[in-house]
């Protein structure tokens, strides 16, 4: 299959120069310039073909390219040809600068020589620009004559400047793959089910599929997911790997498992992606696009700093990424994405694929087969791929702009007119709700004044923006622009899956459109690359994870078993312990007495989870007012990255003396910490985890008992017992590792929940009475004794 090479793409890499980022290019919208592409394709004539598409074949440095795109109009008649191509921005076509010209008109010229190549009996084609300034609605027309000489010569001269950068990549690749094929597993040996679980993700690759894999804790997850898909590109099976996640610290993990490979001689160039908000340079903070330096020229720069990056380092990191900006001036969020192009293995967050509002255009706007996808800490994508596909507005925001826009020049009477609209529209759908004295409210499809009224005001933003100072004002409504915007593109992806949610609060209306089931989403955005693999400590069960990631009927499934002893770790279930709402008070005496007896078993640092951070407070305080002699450390409601990690400080190895900490179910500790060894040796776990009933998980519960599904597993109990296996899994690390899982809860015991335990939990024990949990840790510490 050829490798897809889009004109557009083309042009840009090959002819962009200039500044990044300029204020006419981040206003400009798509949904706006859609529409106004589509009004003047309906001007035009008979003979006027819109979308025309175009493609031709070719041969590169050796390898197969389809050149490929769809000029927005052709006339063809009697021998005789024209393209049209549309452009829209608020900037006047006076004003548009040389690069922007250039960049439109070859986008033309290379359609025009597409056109000729496949229609031979054109010596000629009449080229057209047609420049829409939306914000006056003017139209700007432009014509020049192109010969099949003059495109010729044209197409050479962009494919010879594009050939030097393919040979660039070829020769990368030449440098990269006899590494791969002489790279053997970077440990010894394989832990118990490592080897297994490569071959898995293997013959993944080779049959393009997508695997679920649920590997424990220790299994060595990233290496055991990592070694075969790079093995995979030494084979020429696939050339990218994107290594996608939630946290930080998984993508650390990847990092160190690519570099102890490098330290064996593998030579393969990677990337960390990092959010715009930390890698922007402080100093860029407050400037406008025309102001930064990092951006003015970017492009006229860009080019001999990749080449001075890519060649001088393998792992491009965050901070190496910073240094090569500073050193060739450009803005390194922009600098790390155009780097990425050039690398072997991408390390990111699940949104640069999966957010239909960011992801990487430059990667996943058609499908790629070169392209892998490794989705780690899978059970995570659950609710982050909801969250990706709903989208809502308020009106406090809005109100403060009308009160603002008053007393303001700077506001036109259009703009105040438009921002007046939208907020009598939100009145009119709030106004049943009010006179039934209620504040919430479910409906199917979204309110068509809205989406009216909305679409307006965007308009008229967009046409304000033009030349205003950049002032608070100025700041707040663009805000509420791409909040709008953001409101619209999700609009698009509507479907019998979303519901509608009219809320009020303190005079605040909040209208949503909520994703209960994202996983055709999901499906479609995996179906971006060859295959992927989504792995997890916790992914059971196995079929509740395919069903709501975007399994296909092909999906494989395989779950690996625990690699450590099951005597190294007790499972203990207080079936004497009630921790519903109602029985919570009445139970308190028996959780604090619990905990003390799972701390006394052993001096040593314990976590204990609760599922909500008022319940984590009534204890912690009750906790410590019985037992004031032992040392505590509470997480608290907001903490930053310093406070996060003193509160990890307290583990300490060899402790002297015992510690309790205290922590949020399903919070920042509750995964991705790695306390290994005697940094922590017994776990508590609060009530099963249910999440609070509220409005929106109970549509989810409705929407998945519709589908057939066990809409409150679906909903709740699900999703709370996976932040149990999470933190559960805080516990055992390492072979050596050795403690006990303190699970208060009777419905711990019921066959609701034991039937969904994973195979190394099969061994836990209920225990009935305080006396029977003292006897189980004292046994445990002490078997010799017992």
């Amino acid at each position: 299959m050829p490798i897809k090479l889009g004109v557009r793409e083309l042009i840009e890499f090959t002819l962009r120069t200039g500044d990044l980022g300029t204020t006419s290019n981040s206003q400009n919208t798509a949904l706006l310039g859609a529409r106004i592409h589509r009004r003047l394709q309906k001007q035009r004539g008979a003979d006027y073909k819109k979308e025309y598409y175009l493609d031709k074949t070719l041969t590169l440095n050796d390898n197969e390219y389809l050149l490929h795109g769809r000029a927005d109009g052709v006339t063809l008649t009697d021998g005789q040809a024209s393209i049209e191509e549309i452009k829209t921005s608020e900037t006047v076509f006076a004003n548009l600068s040389t690069n922007t010209l250039t960049l439109y008109w070859g986008q033309v010229k290379l359609y025009a020589y597409l056109l000729m190549d496949h229609e031979s009996d054109l010596d000629q084609v009449t080229l057209t620009l047609t420049y829409f300034q939306t914000n006056t609605e003017t139209t700007t027309q432009t014509d020049q004559t192109i010969t099949r000489q003059e495109a010729q010569a044209f197409f050479d001269k962009v494919i010879d400047e594009y050939v030097t950068w393919l040979k660039f990549r070829s020769d990368l690749r030449e440098r990269r793959d006899p590494t791969i094929q002489q790279l053997t597993f970077p440990f010894g040996h394989y832990r118990p089910g490592q080897r297994e679980l490569a071959v898995a993700v293997y013959k993944t690759i080779l049959t393009n599929k997508r695997l679920f894999a649920e590997a424990p804790t220790g299994t060595g997850k990233t290496i055991s997911t990592l070694f075969p898909t790079i093995k995979a590109i030494g084979e020429g099976v696939i050339q990218r790997i994107f290594y996608l996640t939630a946290k930080q610290s998984t993508r650390s993990v990847a990092e160190e498992a690519l570099d102890l490979m490098a330290s064996q001689g593998l030579l393969l160039k990677s990337i960390t992606l990092t959010a715009k908000a930390k890698i922007t340079f402080p100093e860029e903070a407050d400037l406008l696009p025309e102001e930064n330096p990092y951006m003015l020229g970017y492009y006229d720069r860009l080019k001999p700093a990749l080449l001075d990056l890519i060649q001088n380092n393998d792992q491009l990191t965050r901070p190496v990424i910073e240094t090569y900006a500073r050193k060739h001036t450009l803005d390194p969020f922009e600098f790390q994405l155009d780097a990425s192009l050039f690398c072997d293995v991408i390390i990111g967050d699940y949104n640069y694929l999966f957010d239909p509002q960011v992801h990487l255009q430059r990667f996943f706007t058609t499908e790629d087969p070169d392209n892998f996808f490794l989705i780690d800490e899978a059970h995570n994508l659950v609710s982050r791929s909801r969250d990706m596909y709903s989208a809502e507005l308020t009106t406090r925001p809005l109100d403060q702009l009308i009160e603002q826009s008053r007393e303001l020049d700077q506001a036109t009477p259009k703009l105040r007119r438009r921002l007046q609209d939208l907020r009598a529209t939100f009145s009119d759908i709030a106004a049943p709700l009010l006179a039934d004295g209620r504040d919430d409210s479910t409906f199917l499809t979204p309110p068509e004044a809205i989406d009216h009224d909305l679409g307006r005001l965007v308009e008229a933003i967009h046409d304000w923006l033009v030349d205003q100072p950049h002032t608070p004002f100025t700041q707040a409504i663009l805000d509420y622009y791409f909040a709008a915007i953001s409101y619209q593109r999700i609009g698009d992806y509507y479907d019998d899956t979303y519901r509608m949610r009219l809320t009020i609060a303190d005079g605040n209306i909040t209208l949503k459109q909520l994703c209960l089931d994202p996983s055709a989403f999901l499906s479609d955005s995996l179906a971006l690359g060859h295959g992927a693999v989504l792995f997890s400590a916790t992914l059971s069960p196995m079929d509740y994870y395919q069903r709501v990631l975007g399994g296909d009927e092909d999906s494989l499934a395989y779950q690996l078993t625990s690699p450590f002893k099951p005597q190294h770790q007790a499972i203990f279930v207080t079936n004497y312990i009630q921790t519903t709402y109602k029985q919570r008070d009445a139970n308190l005496a028996n959780i604090l007495l619990a905990i003390k007896t799972l701390v006394d078993g052993k001096t040593g640092n314990y976590l204990i989870f609760l599922p909500s951070y008022h319940y984590l407070l009534d204890v912690s305080q009750a906790f410590s007012m019985a037992y004031p002699h032992l040392k505590t450390v509470v997480q608290q409601a907001q903490m930053a990255e310093a406070d996060r990690a003193a509160f990890l400080e307290n583990f300490t190895p060899n402790p002297d003396s015992t510690l309790v900490g205290f922590a949020l179910l399903g919070g920042i500790f509750a995964e991705g910490i790695d306390l290994k060894a005697d940094r922590l040796i017994g776990v508590g776990v609060v009530s099963v985890g249910l999440p609070g009933i509220n409005p929106e998980t109970d549509l989810l519960r409705d929407y998945f008992d519709q589908q057939s599904h066990q809409g409150f597993a679906f909903a709740y109990q699900l999703p709370g017992l996976n932040n149990v296996f999470q933190a559960a899994g805080r516990l055992i690390r390492g072979s050596k590792d050795v403690g006990i899982i303190l699970l208060m809860d009777q419905r711990f015991s019921s066959p609701r929940y034991t039937h969904l335990y994973p195979q190394h939990w099969q061994h836990f024990q209920r225990l009935y009475r305080p006396e029977q949990l003292t006897s189980a840790v004292h046994n445990f510490w002490h078997p010799e004794v017992s």
